[in-house]
């Protein structure tokens, strides 16, 4: 659905809601865009980029979901891209979902003439796909609080371990985001006035970047705690059965040496045989104990 937000005499604003191959052959005769360079609008998992064109600049933005599951770990299951190309005189906005930010964006600096120039509207949609980020970024540092006093402090189960896993990839992915949006950042120039809003850009990407990386450290470190945690508890369980081998092994020897019952052997026609064996059987489990007390194995 294509849409005029603004037209005036310094510049046009033309918003395109699921784009079919009409409308982007439409786009390319009227605007002289190549159809190659169309095309990246609609690849769903198309990465951030910034690329200069003839007659305009091109950028693609991945803005989070606020809808993504629990389990999405991919790029194009925990964002939405936005396709923006600009020249001093046209904006153009591409995207398959619909972004409440751009309409407040233009009821707020473009109908209010905030915004007189075209980089800075491209500033302020910049600002609002990167804001986008902090939400999930604060709830996964939540999440990781939580999971740190469930791993220290109860016992993880695998289906929470296999929730550390998709935490991890969403760390991962958005972050993975938010390092090729650099290239927008570095490239993007806008006028004089709004080299402000430019560096309050750079300082919340900066920080969210900053924040994700710092999750996916933490949730790696916590899987890597969690694996030495169950190996552990695994060793644990192999010392108390080693243990209790040993003490019934020798014990197990003698059962076995004098269940044989052959006439040839003297001890069958001893009176305190039974009491002698019993005895011996306590003995060694008595020193059994001694030496591994005094090895500190228990």
């Amino acid at each position: 659905m294509k849409t005029t937000l603004t037209q005036n005499d310094a510049f046009e604003w033309i918003d395109i809601l699921s784009p079919t191959e009409d409308d982007l052959a439409e786009l390319s005769k009227q605007y002289g865009l190549h159809r190659y360079t169309l095309r990246d609008c609609l690849e769903p998992d198309h990465l951030p980029k910034f690329e200069e064109l003839d007659n305009f600049e091109f950028i693609i933005l991945r803005v989070y979901s606020p809808d993504a599951k629990k389990d999405a770990r991919t790029i194009q299951e925990l964002s939405n891209k936005v396709a923006i190309f600009f020249n001093e005189k046209t904006l153009i906005t591409v995207h398959r979902r619909d972004f409440t930010f751009i309409e407040e964006v233009n009821n707020r600096y473009v109908a209010t003439q905030r915004c007189v120039e075209v980089s800075e509207i491209v500033s302020k949609l910049i600002w609002n796909a990167i804001y986008a980020y902090e939400k999930p970024a604060l709830s996964l540092a939540e999440e990781i609080d939580r999971y740190e006093d469930i791993v220290f402090l109860k016992d993880i189960h695998p289906d929470q371990f296999q929730r550390l896993y998709f935490l991890k990839r969403k760390a991962s992915v958005c972050k993975r985001i938010l390092l090729q949006t650099q290239t927008i950042l570095n490239h993007h120039r806008s006028t004089e006035r709004d080299n402000v809003v430019l560096q309050d850009v750079r300082d919340l990407h900066l920080k969210l970047l900053s924040m994700f990386d710092q999750a996916q450290e933490d949730l790696t470190n916590l899987s890597n705690i969690f694996i030495s945690l169950s190996a552990q508890k695994t060793n644990d369980v192999m010392k108390l059965l080693t243990i209790f081998s040993v003490f019934f092994m020798p014990i197990t020897f003698i059962a076995g040496l004098y269940g044989m019952n052959f006439d040839n052997m003297p001890e069958l026609h001893t009176p305190y045989g039974y009491f002698i064996t019993l005895f011996v059987m306590i003995v060694v489990s008595v020193s059994t104990f001694v030496w591994f007390r005094k090895k500190k194995f228990l």
